[in-house]
């Protein structure tokens, strides 16, 4: 595997708490599926794991919830032929689920009030397409 997967900044997954398991995959391959076990699945003890800054693994812990197992996050991949693919890819994905749900919330928005120009122009541009309109129809003709 080529080097630590950073999650965000000097943070990265350490290779020794990274649980890998193989299979048999579903997926392409023809007859060298049957033989080989390509299927990569990829399971981090986020609860237990010191390599995150306590803020960051709180986070983690609150927006990964719905996704922990007695807290453990567990990613699969079996899109390649390869299982060398197949672990790229899971490790790539654990660390970008990592990297989004330790991100920082975003900050709170601003209720703002529309200016009164604004708001008049879009009612007198309002008015004259509806003027425009009554003028289309053959109700004054006569």
């Amino acid at each position: 595997m080529p080097g630590p997967y950073v999650i965000r900044g000097s943070v990265s997954l350490p290779e020794a708490e990274l649980l890998w398991r193989f299979s048999r995959s579903s997926g392409p391959g023809g007859q060298h599926v049957n033989t080989t076990d390509s299927q990569v699945e990829l399971r981090f003890d986020l609860a237990k794991t010191e390599a995150l800054p306590p803020v960051w693994k709180e986070r983690a812990l609150a927006s990964l919830a719905g996704r922990l197992v007695d807290g453990v996050i567990g990613v699969r991949a079996s899109e390649h032929r390869s299982q060398w693919r197949n672990r790229e890819t899971a490790a790539v994905r654990l660390a970008s689920l990592l990297a989004e749900a330790t991100a920082p919330p975003p900050k709170p928005r601003r209720a703002t009030r529309i200016p009164r120009g604004i708001n008049e122009r879009r009612l007198r541009e309002k008015k004259q397409r509806s003027d425009t309109k009554r003028g289309r129809s053959g109700r004054d003709w006569g």
